[in-house]
């Protein structure tokens, strides 16, 4: 299946787009109890995966996935008949899913020290996945990727797909950049998939790659993971199934510690700042903080490149769950 023609199903599932982007938008303000807890969910015709549980305002929530799209969602856990399990037997019970096939594919490259994970989606697919970091800094968000994908695709493509690695600092230090985020997603000029990118994204000047960013000593990974997710909730923002390392540098306990937090570690084999040219299909990395202007002119240059192939459809933004999902949905 295409996915184009995915993309409008997982709309159509999903209620549809201003009520998709509505669901995203819901502010959980009193977490308490925010918990990692897998199981299975059904509620007719669709069984979803049980990622996290928490209480709000005195009703219990899951954070779900659907196992074949990769889509997430919140819901009140009262809608649903609930089978707990281990994360071993839910990888088990889901083993023939895109999911799960995603998460092995991404322990099977654990060993490298950078760029673990899942780095390119179909390659057949004439275009790319757009991911941009919003690593903590003190400059502004650079507005101009968001501009111009919107000026490039809002005649043939909108709202336009993009994947932004987010982190907790970033969060609390750029409320109104992120409320203009919002706000583009709102008026259906993009669609976000938020993709964790740890609470403070630590990071040091001197130390070695084996001990740095995440893999600094004394690092407490179940904090980096759920306090970002909870400080998306409280957002209103909707946590995806993707992580994605701090300078792209784990190792494979590291890599581990994701995927049993039912994460999907995601590379990239284009980071344009260091002059990676994306192929068809390439996941490609900027960082949308301020911070590399000069990746951030070499995507714009790009985009101003295929502006012909944009207007005749032959190149386009691809949604990153569909990208991932549409190769190990293939992958049998």
């Amino acid at each position: 299946m295409s996915i184009i023609l995915k993309r409008t199903l997982l709309f159509f599932l999903l209620g549809g787009l201003s009520l998709f982007a509505f669901a995203q938008e819901a502010e959980y303000l009193k977490i308490q109890n925010y918990k990692v807890y897998y199981g299975l969910a059904q509620h007719k015709p669709q069984d979803w995966m049980i990622l996290r549980q928490f209480e709000n305002e005195g009703k219990q929530y899951f954070l779900m996935v659907n196992p074949q799209t990769l889509a997430t969602k919140i819901d009140e856990s009262n809608f649903y008949t609930v089978k707990p399990m281990t994360m071993t037997e839910a990888r088990a019970f889901f083993k023939q899913a895109p999911y799960q096939k995603a998460l092995a594919k991404a322990e099977s490259q654990s060993v490298m020290i950078q760029d673990a994970g899942i780095e390119s989606g179909v390659p057949k697919e004439m275009g790319i996945s757009l991911t941009a970091d919003l690593c903590p800094s003190h400059r502004p968000l650079d507005r101009r990727i968001f501009t111009d994908i919107v000026t490039e695709f809002k005649k043939v493509e909108m709202p336009v797909p993009i994947a932004l690695s987010i982190t907790g600092v970033w969060m609390r230090e750029h409320p109104q950049d992120l409320l203009w985020l919002k706000q583009l997603q709102r008026n259906e000029e993009i669609y976000i998939t938020w993709i964790n990118h740890s609470y403070t994204h630590r990071v040091s000047a001197t130390a070695p790659l084996k001990k740095n960013f995440l893999l600094e000593p004394g690092t407490d990974i179940s904090y980096e993971v759920l306090e970002t997710e909870k400080a998306m909730l409280r957002n209103g923002l909707l946590p995806s199934i993707f992580f994605r390392f701090p300078g792209l540098v784990s190792d494979q306990q590291l890599v581990y510690k994701i995927t049993d937090f039912g994460l999907i570690p995601i590379g990239s084999d284009a980071w344009l700042a260091k002059g990676q040219q994306p192929k068809a299909g390439s996941i490609v990395l900027i960082h949308g903080n301020g911070n590399e202007p000069v990746g951030v002119d070499d995507f714009i240059k790009l985009l101003r490149s295929k502006t012909a192939q944009i207007a005749g459809k032959q190149w386009l933004l691809y949604d990153l769950r569909q990208s991932v999902d549409e190769e190990f949905e293939s992958a049998n």
